[in-house]
């Protein structure tokens, strides 16, 4: 793919920093020295790099490294006099298109929710209207502790991005949770921000992800394969792409993404009344999980005993969630997913129809490499018009952006009409 760059599995658009002016900030941890290598990459790869240190950097590394690095001054001190006759920390602001805090401290973490700017650094975040990405470092007690946590997590619900750190030996000598991450995933990270389009901005989209757990007893429960790694992915691209998301998800390993509401369920009763509670200020709803069908027309109190024979389990029928939000869909655009292991065209069809959906995203699960569990998918599209569009294998990352091209064009047609 000419003018495509292969990082971690998803192809990303290789021009994305060219003639990008990116902000660099750089605060008072170990990991400052790994800025030295996240500038000299953005750099190689096209983009503008200012860089603004705060006080503590500069003990870690001399601004004299970055100012040769970049080619330009490295802003350090609020009221020095650059020699320019612009307010310095507004012309930083409003150049950049994207500004990069890495390593980001729990000290600057703690001070951008807290609403103050006591230096350039923060003046700079406070005043950009620029995405901003914050890449913590340190300790990892210091990472888990609830304070700074419910600082990250407030940031994060403000728009704010952030990348999480990884693990392995820290400075302090122990090993844990707390490393920068590689510079070329920060690269990488910043180059997928800039290179994504913002067409879903105002409008609200509802995704559903993995399973739902029916319960037997209180420690049995039916339930099927589904990671939850598609339904995810979607998330974190229509938040990318401007959207305020609402992520209703099952029983997953998977952490809540970044700057998206997530509402954890467990049956397919509480995900649909997740969705339905939601579904007035919702633009598009996209159903990504993989809801159970029946569940134990009664669930015993107890464990129930193995015995010594078979046991005959009377199953009802779950509610139909994405079927429910068709019937209702009032100008929102809703898309539903099959999951199939024959007859994929046949039986992709006939839900489409029966859910009154605008589109339906039909995959075999029985193909290598694809489906559940899997980081990739080759699905087909199926339209009401009858058309079907197949789409080649690739990462659920890159999937999630196809599906919501199209859901992105329904919306700007329902917007004309």
């Amino acid at each position: 793919m000419e003018g495509k760059a292969q990082v971690g599995g998803e192809a990303q658009d290789a021009t994305a920093l060219e003639s990008k002016t990116v902000v660099l900030g750089v605060t008072g941890g170990i990991a400052a020295y790994k800025a030295a290598d996240v500038a000299s990459l953005l750099i190689r790869s096209g983009a503008e790099v200012h860089v603004v240190m705060t006080e503590a950097a500069t003990k870690f590394v001399a601004p004299l490294t970055f100012r040769t690095l970049s080619r330009n001054p490295v802003a350090v001190e609020m009221f020095s006099d650059s020699g320019e006759w612009n307010v310095r920390h507004v012309a930083l602001a409003e150049k950049a298109d994207v500004v990069v805090v890495a390593p980001a401290t729990a000290n600057v973490i703690g001070k951008v929710a807290s609403g103050i700017a006591d230096d350039l650094l923060t003046t700079v975040i406070m005043a950009t209207r620029a995405p901003v990405l914050f890449v913590p470092s340190m300790n990892e007690a210091m990472y888990e502790n609830p304070i700074f946590r419910a600082n990250l997590d407030r940031l994060l619900a403000l728009g704010y991005r952030a990348m999480e750190p990884g693990t392995g030996y820290l400075a302090c000598g122990r090993e844990g949770k707390g490393r920068m991450p590689d510079p070329r995933e920060i690269v990488a990270e910043v180059r997928r921000i800039l290179s994504c389009r913002r067409d879903l901005a105002g409008f609200t989209v509802i995704v559903t992800a993995g399973p739902t757990e029916e319960a037997i007893d209180p420690v049995r429960h039916i339930s099927n394969r589904s990671s939850g790694k598609m339904g995810y992915a979607l998330a974190e691209a229509a938040r990318d792409r401007g959207a305020k998301v609402v992520l209703v998800s099952g029983p997953t390993a998977l952490s809540d993404p970044a700057g998206v509401e997530v509402v954890r369920v467990r049956t397919a009763r509480e995900m649909l009344d997740a969705v339905m509670g939601r579904l007035g200020g919702a633009d598009a709803v996209i159903g990504a999980a993989a809801p159970a069908d029946w569940r134990p027309a009664s669930v015993a109190p107890r464990k129930l005993a193995k015995g010594d024979g078979p046991m005959t389990l009377e199953l009802e029928t779950c509610e139909d969630i994405i079927a429910t939000a068709g019937k209702r869909k009032d100008g929102r655009v809703v898309v539903g997913f099959a999951a199939e292991t024959h007859d994929l065209i046949e039986h992709a069809a006939a839900k489409l129809a029966a859910k009154n959906l605008d589109f339906i995203v039909a995959n075999d699960v029985t193909r290598p490499g694809s489906g559940f569990g899997s980081d990739f998918n080759e699905v087909k599209l199926l339209f009401p018009d009858g058309r079907t569009e197949s789409l080649p294998l690739m990462s659920k990352g890159e999937l999630a952006h196809k599906i919501l091209d199209r859901v992105a064009a329904l919306l700007g047609e329902i917007q004309e009409m």
